[in-house]
């Protein structure tokens, strides 16, 4: 935490804060401008007024009702509460939240804050927030106003077995068929017809993306085509296929792929799948399997043919002039064109010069283009586009809406960014590290072996020659007491990832000194990661030379000083600059110009051509003709240097 920041929770000056931790025993380095969070509450705990409300008290003679916004600052969250925001700074310290008085908190904080003190917190929905997700959206269409749409497919399945291959053969096969030449573009989805009939595919790669749009209560996929390689069989992903399709009741077709290998084995793939609780259809199962192969193009058509039949039979509708609702499925800041976003729309009609919020970004749509490059001036339900026209890039998963007039996507997008900051300040303790051994020790716990294997690609990433990333233990499910234990003796941090920690494992936490930071986005995860790294990195110091001056003259010496004379031979010479004394070529000591003149008048800096006079420090004996390097001494900007592969 920032000293500054604490200096104003507390009410006093930065100087007297200083003065008041001492007296009280903690030592903070006179040039320390950050403390870390559990000496921050331990100050807060020993500073704050004596009058402080017990939270004992507090809950029998303030028991009622508020209502709160989906955030709100700590200033007026106090204000609410009736009680000194020192107090409430120091409730929510308690639960992991380090937040200062302007900062913004969510409701789920404010509501776990509140209930500390006895109050019953409500939510007070806003007029740009009653809009809820896409779900909630179709969900209020009227039925006769819906339409069939385009089923959107997702295609997914362990590494190698195809996936890729697939969604290749089935977009040239598209495209040899309709437009004979058409350079596709990578959107994030893509758009066949077969039969006359639309399906769209999720082109999307890796778990990351699925992982972050579940996080945001995105659902796109409607159905889940599961690509198992028949010569592999089942494997980890698979299975985690598998129960997201049931998590999410997502109906499943199976592609078994490979047929044509000379190891494939259709038959051991059925059984491995009917053990993990997919039975084929033919095994008296509800399940639909495909025998395909993606490399010889065999099997696809029939692949095709049965995601129309399982459409056919889920009826998947949704309301073109209704509410335009739509979901983000990537993003990328594009040099001429600023924040692009691929979006698949999922209800209403989106259109040129619509007025859209999706996540924290706001704009008008300036441009929208397919799969095959060309401008459309509507997207319809199931249709991906790519637009332009945001004011910043928005998050995989972000819901994208559209609004009357720019303030009113400008607000929800205002509302978005507040939460989002909000939410990730709470269960932020901060990553601890090894700065003795230059190293950080993590242990991992994530919702899913998908996503548990996203982080360790991501961290990989991160592998560097100053610090060690040392990951002590990784896990999948919430955070528990063992994981604190194995933390503590670790000297780690634990990272979570879509999970919860148990109240008796933050207890524990709290306890034994443990950091847990959980997260919902990845790149957050990583974002934090680097930074501890950078942290731990020592600075490295360059020096930059901005001039040489020649000496002509000494006139006075002094014991480690002297007064010299000369002139500017090139670029310039700064007063309280550092030199190098250079004599025929060689160095033979350093110094630091304490005093400058030209023309007799004080200087700060001569420039080239012009002479000088100057008192330096230096243990050094300048000599006439002798050469003054001087110097700027910078500070490198921290990077990560790679690991020699």
């Amino acid at each position: 935490m920032n000293i500054s920041s604490l200096s104003q929770q507390l009410n006093i000056s930065v100087k007297e804060l200083r003065q008041r931790a001492s007296e009280a025993g903690f030592n903070i380095s006179p040039r320390a401008r950050k403390i870390d969070n559990i000496l921050a509450n331990k100050i807060i705990t020993s500073l704050q007024p004596q009058t402080v409300i017990k939270k004992e008290a507090a809950a029998a003679a303030l028991a009622k009702k508020i209502k709160v916004g989906e955030v709100i600052s700590v200033r007026d969250f106090a204000g609410i509460l009736g009680l000194p925001a020192t107090v409430v700074i120091k409730s929510l310290i308690d639960n992991g939240v380090m937040a200062s008085l302007n900062e913004q908190i969510d409701f789920d904080t404010a509501s776990i804050v509140g209930g500390e003190f006895g109050f019953e917190v409500e939510i007070e929905k806003s007029t740009t927030s009653n809009l809820g997700t896409v779900a909630e959206i179709l969900a209020k269409e009227k039925e006769e106003d819906r339409v069939t749409r385009a089923p959107i497919a997702a295609v997914m399945g362990h590494v190698d077995h195809g996936k890729t291959k697939l969604l290749d053969t089935i977009r040239k096969a598209n495209v040899m068929a309709t437009e004979s030449g058409a350079i596709t573009q990578h959107i994030g989805a893509y758009q066949v017809e077969y039969k006359s009939k639309p399906i769209t595919f999720l082109d999307t790669p890796g778990h990351e993306s699925f992982a972050a749009m579940r996080a945001r209560g995105a659902n796109v996929t409607d159905i889940i085509v599961l690509v198992v390689a028949a010569d592999d069989g089942v494997k980890p992903q698979t299975l985690e296929v598998i129960n997201r399709a049931k998590l999410t009741k997502t109906p499943l077709i199976v592609a078994i792929n490979k047929i044509d290998l000379p190891d494939a084995n259709q038959e051991l793939v059925k059984k491995q799948l009917a053990d993990a609780g997919v039975l084929p259809e033919e095994w008296g199962g509800k399940t639909v399997f495909v025998p395909i192969s993606a490399k010889q193009n065999i099997g696809v058509d029939k692949l095709l043919e049965m995601i129309l039949l399982l459409a056919e039979v889920e009826d998947f509708k949704a309301n073109p002039v209704g509410t335009t609702a739509g979901t983000v499925i990537e993003s990328h800041l594009s040099k001429t064109q600023g924040p692009v976003a691929s979006v698949i729309i999922q209800n209403g009609t989106l259109k040129i010069s619509d007025f859209v919020a999706a996540g924290a970004a706001f704009g008008k749509v300036r441009n929208m283009i397919d799969e095959h490059g060309k401008s459309k001036k509507i997207a319809t339900p199931s249709t991906p586009v790519r637009i332009t026209g945001l004011s910043s890039l928005p998050e995989v998963g972000d819901i994208l809406l559209t609004f009357s007039s720019v303030p009113e996507a400008q607000n929800k997008a205002k509302l978005a960014m507040l939460t989002q900051r909000a939410k990730r300040m709470a269960y932020k303790t901060g990553i601890s590290a090894d700065s003795e051994n230059q190293q950080l020790n993590l242990l991992i716990k994530a919702d899913t072996n998908g996503s548990l294997e996203a982080i360790e690609q991501e961290l990989q990433k991160l592998e560097n020659k100053d610090v060690v990333i040392k990951i002590i233990s990784k896990g999948i499910g919430d955070i528990n007491d063992t994981d604190i234990l194995d933390a503590e003796s670790g000297k780690a941090t634990i990272l979570g990832f879509h999970n919860k920690i148990s109240p008796q494992a933050q207890a524990l936490a709290k306890q034994k000194k443990v950091n847990v930071d959980i997260y919902q986005i990845i790149y957050e995860l990583t974002e934090d990661v680097t930074s501890a790294i950078l942290d731990l990195i020592l600075p490295e110091v360059e020096q930059i030379i901005i001039g040489e001056a020649k000496i002509l003259a000494v006139f006075a010496t002094e014991k480690s000083s002297m007064i010299i004379g000369g002139v500017v031979k090139k670029g310039k010479i700064d007063l309280n600059k550092k030199f190098v004394v250079l004599r025929a070529g060689e160095e033979i000591g350093t110094g630091k110009i304490s005093e400058l003149q030209h023309n007799k008048i004080d200087a700060k800096e001569v420039i080239e051509g012009k002479e000088f006079g100057m008192r330096v420090s230096t243990k050094v004996k300048i000599a006439k003709s002798d050469i003054l390097r001087v110097i700027e001494e910078k500070i490198k900007e921290k990077k990560l240097r790679s690991s020699a592969k």
